[in-house]
């Protein structure tokens, strides 16, 4: 699936799907593949709980087994420079999307209390951002993302 199509119904015939809002993680480059998917997995996760809406309906296989909704678009994953965090930071806070970051002290936490207090005991243009994700109008998004690539 990429940003602008995807099958519907699952046919490959369908028409696109275009979808008016964008869900878009940007990444610091020089992070571990680990660290990569583990600060991709939290910060989608926040998304959902805000936004409700990028949030589709359950699923079920043909066996009736049930599983959980998902996102209902694709989730764009970016990677860029420490300044290309900050300044994508700076661009979300200014347009005030919903946003998650995830700062270089979370690596050091081990729970969801502490990963708070982590964040909390750092001003905001002080933070060592590592990862962001932001959702919002296509435009929008695309204007926070200045500089940033897509990942590998």
């Amino acid at each position: 699936m990429n940003e602008q199509s995807s099958p519907q119904n699952g046919r490959p015939d369908a028409p696109p799907v275009r979808f008016d809002t964008k869900i878009a993680v940007l990444l610091r480059g020089d992070l571990e593949p680990w660290q990569r998917l583990n600060v991709t997995a939290f910060l989608v996760s926040g998304l959902g709980t805000v936004v409700p809406e990028v949030i589709g309906e359950p699923y079920e296989d043909a066996d009736a087994v049930p599983y959980l909704p998902m996102f209902r678009q694709p989730v764009l994953v970016f990677e860029g420079t420490k300044e290309t965090l900050t300044a994508a930071h700076a661009r979300t806070l200014s347009r005030a999307l919903p946003r998650a970051v995830f700062t270089s002290d979370l690596f050091a936490t081990g729970n969801d209390h502490d990963n708070r207090a982590a964040v909390r005991s750092v001003r905001t243009a002080e933070l060592d951002l590592v990862g962001l994700a932001v959702h919002g109008p296509r435009n929008a998004v695309d204007k926070v993302l200045k500089g940033a690539r897509m990942h590998p």
